[in-house]
């Protein structure tokens, strides 16, 4: 029997903060020049992005923890915002994935397994176990965290759960990715930062993958092959590091041309000998940045409805890392202008550069 994913669910911080409020803050800091100040203004006015969530305070911090009472962006420590990711990580966690079950019409003790993935704070016992604890899950659930894979983090914890519903007949995995980004904002000169800043925020997404049968008649993706690759160059262009005031992030230019120059030969060797990129019917783009998504498009040759999820996803959330694609999944699960049997395929981005492709088949509600 087919392993098949029943359902995403969905979940950000009620921080709202727009893309418009968010520039002017960046470039009103101390320490700005004329010349970082355009660069600010022109990564936050080009990113496709109007509105992101945090889970910290930026504009309006009253706690005094990122900001100061005159709006100067300070420098908490690496513990100092990872206690923070300690606190809001789990309870995102959870919310998006008490709304997959629920969606999925599956009880919380049904649940055989859990992965997790996330890469903006680290915890022991970590957030697979608060899931287990939070959720009420059985305390013999089997329970796995990919760790600091960045923004391709989701397809490889969904490919792990496939393996093991194929293994295990009857399973039913709880796949769960959230990311808190904003922490690790800070004021800067430098254009790979601002760029991070301009284009990262904060979400969580989870799903529901069994080899069991659905309960419900709902929309579903039945799962295919994935594929993993890495680049021939960019190991240095997209990283993270762990520095004394916060991750590190390397985001540089030069990440969509490798980008572009890359992805159509992977996506070719994933589609296989027998299938054209023409053959599918719908597209989960993981938005790096806009950049990101206008090579991917010119390099596949694809139209903008095949891009309208994955820029939608942008512009309404900005970039949230592993959660980003299950946005954009959750989109596709229940666009039923799709026909039964509807090719889907996923596409994201981690660093190495390593780019993960997942293939999806839509089943219509029965």
């Amino acid at each position: 029997m087919a392993t098949k994913l029943l359902s995403i669910g969905t979940a950000v911080p009620n921080g709202g903060l727009q893309q418009g409020r968010l520039r002017d803050f960046f470039a009103s800091q101390p320490g700005i020049d004329a010349r970082t100040r355009r660069i600010i203004t022109a990564a936050f006015d080009h990113s496709g992005i109007d509105r992101r969530h945090a889970a910290i305070e930026l504009l309006d911090d009253a706690s005094g923890r990122f900001t100061d009472a005159e709006g100067k962006l300070l420098r908490p420590t690496t513990g100092e915002r990872n206690r923070v990711y300690r606190e809001q990580a789990p309870p995102l966690f959870a919310a998006a994935a008490e709304q997959a079950l629920a969606r999925a019409a599956i009880e919380p003790d049904e649940v055989t397994h859990v992965i997790t993935a996330s890469c903006t704070g680290f915890f022991a016992p970590g957030p697979e176990y608060r899931l287990v604890r939070d959720l009420g899950l059985q305390n013999t659930v089997e329970r796995y965290h990919l760790g600091f894979m960045g923004c391709a983090a989701a397809f490889p914890a969904l490919r792990a759960a496939k393996r093991i519903c194929d293994a295990v007949q009857g399973a039913v995995v709880l796949v769960a990715c959230a990311e808190l980004c904003s922490l690790h904002i800070r004021s800067s000169n430098d254009a790979e930062q601002i760029v991070s800043s301009a284009v990262f925020a904060d979400g969580a997404a989870a799903a529901v993958v069994t080899s069991g049968e659905p309960r419900r008649g709902t929309a579903l993706l039945e799962m295919g092959d994935f594929t993993t690759a890495t680049t021939s160059e960019g190991e240095a262009d997209m990283d993270w590091d762990i520095g004394d005031s916060g991750f590190d992030m390397r985001l540089t230019p030069q990440v969509p041309r490798i980008v572009g120059r890359e992805i159509e030969p992977v996506v070719r060797t994933a589609l296989g000998a027998d299938r054209s990129i023409a053959d599918v019917d719908a597209w989960a783009v993981h938005p790096g940045g806009k950049a990101v998504l206008d090579r991917v498009q010119s390099s596949l040759e694809l139209g903008e409805r095949d891009m309208a999820a994955s820029r939608e996803i942008l512009r309404t959330f900005g970039n949230m890392s592993s959660a980003t694609v299950l946005f954009i999944l959750e989109r596709i699960l229940a666009d039923d202008s799709l026909q039964d049997a509807a090719s889907v395929l996923g596409v994201a981005f981690g660093p190495g550069l390593t780019v993960e492709t997942a293939q999806f088949t839509r089943i219509a509600p029965v």
